[in-house]
């Protein structure tokens, strides 16, 4: 009982799960996700299985599969099971094997754990400590921060690692023990896969020279855990004192920025929320000595030197973003929100604003049309005769390069109506005849 206890007090101490909770074990039928089960069951767990076939390993994949059918039955658990066509997927996505079958599981675990109608609370995998210094060694020859250092947690939100407090040898040892059975992956003695190159090549090497290794690894977890905790409070400090949130954008001002020590491990914390990788961050450092209008982008997201400042910005959206308005009332717009209303005019023409706007409703027939605005376009700015093209009034306006991506303009029979946000179009203007208004505000 000496290791179930071991297990359960690793649970106790992390405050992994609720002894009350229904798990969901993630179960290949390997010694890891066998001694899982045997533990969990040992220590009065309600528990159910999840069993995933990839179809990759043609009649070894079906014994895998069979194997853990005859599990659940030996444990009185229901076994939840799933066939994958990983290799048309890995295809589609362009994926290697390894990151094709760990989206497909994950995303089919989480689906029934999101399913209210199972009553499953976490999941539980069967990584141990082995895995976690695995991961922490192929993370820092790949190149990585101090997260990719510490390997794997015990807890991410629902997924639940709770034998992470020994590794393969006791694992096999409490097997043995019980008289377990279990099946064997061939595919885990090929060295193709990073992974297994670093299990029977790189750690027994290092062993052969430093025979403490592993034990000092397992330490060397521990102590970058909790180097972790001091960067994240740290990194709190700089971000707070540097980032400026502005509606949906990210405004960080450079020579704030410049003074930061250190430089780009801060930077690259900063970016790499936004899809940028390690490599980007000599790429965003260089904007810092840019003129305006220079950008970095990543799959979501652009940052822009605009002046004194970087901002941060996601892409738009590759959809139809023309909106049609057929009468007064309110209005939703990929921009936004709108309040088209008739009111009267009063004590002389009242005052347009920025987010506000008056016309005369005598000149206005709908519909009106909402869309991004476009080079070429142009306009009678309000008190002005002569037309000006757009991009030279964003110009004078002093507008970022995101506010320019981000304006929007209303149009009548492709004459502007409005600038929004900015400026009305002279020709629909409130003049002393009006005898109807039309104003029109952007909601919050």
């Amino acid at each position: 009982m000496v290791f179930t206890d071991a297990f359960k007090s690793f649970i106790l101490q992390h405050g992994l799960f609720l002894p009350k909770q229904r798990l969901l074990l993630a179960v290949s039928g390997g010694l890891d996700s066998v001694v899982l089960c045997a533990l969990c069951y040992e220590s009065g767990f309600d528990f159910e299985i999840a069993h995933c076939n990839f179809q990759l390993r043609g009649e070894e994949s079906e014994r895998d599969e069979a194997f853990v059918k005859k599990l659940g039955e030996k444990y009185g658990v229901k076994v939840w099971l799933k066939r994958f066509d990983t290799k048309e997927y890995m295809e589609a996505n362009r994926l290697s094997v390894q990151e094709a079958a760990r989206e497909l599981r994950y995303n089919w675990f989480n689906d029934l754990l999101n399913d209210k109608d199972n009553h499953l609370d976490v999941l539980l995998t069967a990584h141990h400590i082995d895995d976690a210094i695995e991961t922490s060694m192929m993370n820092y020859f790949k190149g990585t921060g101090i997260t990719g250092l510490r390997g794997i947690l015990p807890k991410q939100a629902k997924i639940i690692r709770p034998l992470l407090f020994a590794g393969r040898k006791e694992l096999h040892a409490f097997a043995t023990d019980r008289s377990l059975e279990w099946v064997e992956d061939s595919s885990n003695e090929s060295d193709k896969y990073t992974r297994n190159f670093f299990r029977h090549q790189v750690i027994p090497l290092a062993e052969q020279r430093f025979p403490e290794a592993a034990k000092n690894l397992r330490q060397n977890l521990i102590r970058f855990r909790e180097t972790e905790l001091l960067y994240l409070q740290a990194l709190d400090l700089h971000k707070k004192k540097l980032l400026v949130k502005k509606g949906n954008e990210v405004h960080v001002p450079v020579l704030k920025l410049q003074q930061v020590v250190p430089f780009h491990t801060v930077l690259y914390e900063i970016i790499r929320e936004y899809g940028f990788s390690a490599a980007q961050t000599t790429d965003v450092a260089a904007l810092l000595k840019s003129g305006s209008g220079r950008y970095v982008q990543s799959s979501s997201h652009r940052i822009i030197r605009n002046r004194a400042w970087l901002i941060i910005t996601a892409l738009k959206a590759d959809t139809a973003s023309v909106t049609v308005i057929e009468d007064a009332g309110v209005h939703n717009f990929p921009g936004g929100r709108l309040r088209l209303e008739f009111v009267q005019p009063k004590d002389g023409p009242p005052e347009n604003s920025n987010n506000i706007a008056f016309v005369d409703a005598g000149l206005i027939s709908f519909p009106l049309t909402l869309r991004p605005w476009k080079t070429g376009d142009y306009f009678y700015p309000l008190g002005m005769q002569k037309k000006k093209k757009l991009a030279r009034f964003f110009i004078d306006q002093k507008m970022s390069a995101t506010e320019k991506e981000n304006a929007w303009v209303m149009e009548m029979d492709r004459k502007i109506v409005w600038v929004m946000g900015r400026r009305i179009d002279d020709r629909f203007k409130i003049r002393p005849s009006s005898e109807k208004v039309l104003r029109i505000s952007i909601l919050p």
